[in-house]
């Protein structure tokens, strides 16, 4: 998966390296991310999913606003993200927060988006949600992966970037019961008129599974919206219930369960 990036200018990463920035083209918003995703494990037992999927891409400073008949098809709830709007600011609030206790200063004319599942016919769950923070000129300066697991936790982690749209970061989140929290996560990132996330769990030099959410933007209209929901009927609701039967199947295949660390949220 190859992103299509320009070169930005030069910054800081933290560690008194300088690297350069992902310069990336969002499309119009809200848009619809339509596409597939895709998650293989290479051991210790082999098995592959792929399945049809949308998500939605946001500026957190100008949500959806859907009319009121069709509002229980999408709706963004701050307490399904991050620190859940405690401090108030809605989600944009928490993830301006987020970003400064790490050093992450939010500048006027900045934009903040995000790739997510909405809540819809009253359900909530994201897996990966995804926060990027852009400047004016349309490069990132930093992004957030926000990973949820079915146990009703939550983590964030925070990446830099290459210009290439690449990133590691060390795991630290129980997701998969068939996964403990050691490893390094490589990330990759592309967002233009197709969005992709992919992600790489690496342990002692091998990969251990992949997981790629993929797609084509279209606008977030009413009757694009219609048309998805229709082709692609309750998505949250689909994504909850095939984590579970995936799960249960490996279980079945004899892939051990790992003990869950007991862990506090990292979302503030």
């Amino acid at each position: 998966m190859s992103a299509a990036v320009e070169v930005g200018p030069e910054r800081p990463d933290g560690t008194g390296a300088v690297r350069e920035r992902q310069r990336v083209a969002p499309p119009p918003l809200p848009a619809l991310v339509v596409g597939t995703v895709t998650h293989r494990r290479l051991r210790p037992i082999g098995h592959r999913v792929d399945h049809r999927h949308y998500s939605w891409l946001v500026d957190l400073d100008d949500l959806p606003d859907l009319p009121r008949p069709l509002r229980w098809l999408a709706s963004f709830r701050p307490e399904d993200h991050l620190d859940a709007g405690r401090l108030g600011g809605g989600i944009r609030g928490d993830l301006v927060r987020f970003l400064s206790r790490r050093g992450v200063a939010v500048e006027p004319g900045d934009r903040l988006l995000l790739l997510a599942h909405p809540r819809s016919v009253g359900h909530g769950f994201n897996p990966l949600s995804v926060h990027w923070c852009l400047t004016a000129a349309n490069e990132v300066r930093a992004v957030v992966l926000e990973v949820h697991n079915t146990y009703g936790q939550r983590h964030a982690y925070l990446l830099h970037p290459d210009a290439r749209g690449r990133a590691r970061v060390g795991k630290e989140f129980y997701v998969s019961p068939f996964n403990d929290s050691s490893g390094t996560y490589a990330v990759r990132l592309r967002l233009d008129e197709r969005v992709a996330v992919s992600v790489r769990l690496e342990r002692e030099s091998q990969v251990v599974l992949t997981a790629t959410l993929a797609g084509r933007t279209r606008p977030g209209t009413v009757p694009h919206l219609l048309w998805t929901a229709l082709t692609l009927p309750l998505m949250t609701h689909r994504v909850s219930a095939l984590i579970r039967a995936h799960g249960t199947w490996l279980w079945l295949r004899g892939l051990p369960v790992r003990p869950r660390p007991d862990h506090e949220d990292v979302t503030r």
